[in-house]
């Protein structure tokens, strides 16, 4: 019996939501966020749900939002119309002595 826990938390862990970055090719002239919010609707059921899971829209350089997703939402958002890639959110850190300050790259 001791097994089963084990066995069900790699389960429970792969069904868990992570940020994940959404680029889409929008329709000309839609509006960004429309857009984005009618994508993601799309996969979780509601435009409400959409709203609630969006935790940003990119509408400069890129045309896209983040969102927690869980890995099954992910496939299903990979197969939308318009959508160009779904990939992880990652945070990269400067390491070493004064890392981050200016100083660093002689900019000051």
């Amino acid at each position: 019996m001791a097994a089963e826990p084990e066995q069900a938390a790699p389960a429970a862990a792969a069904q868990e939501a992570a940020v994940h970055i959404v680029y889409v090719t929008r329709p000309e002239g839609a509006d960004p966020e429309e857009f984005h919010i009618r994508t993601l609707a799309a996969v979780l059921g509601s435009e409400e749900k959409a709203k609630e899971a969006v935790l940003y829209h990119y509408k400069q350089a890129a045309s896209g939002f983040s969102a927690k997703l869980t890995p099954q939402q992910v496939e299903e958002l990979k197969k939308q119309p318009g959508v160009l890639q779904v990939v992880p959110s990652q945070t990269y850190h400067l390491h070493g002595p004064g890392a981050g300050t200016t100083s660093t790259v002689g900019l000051v």
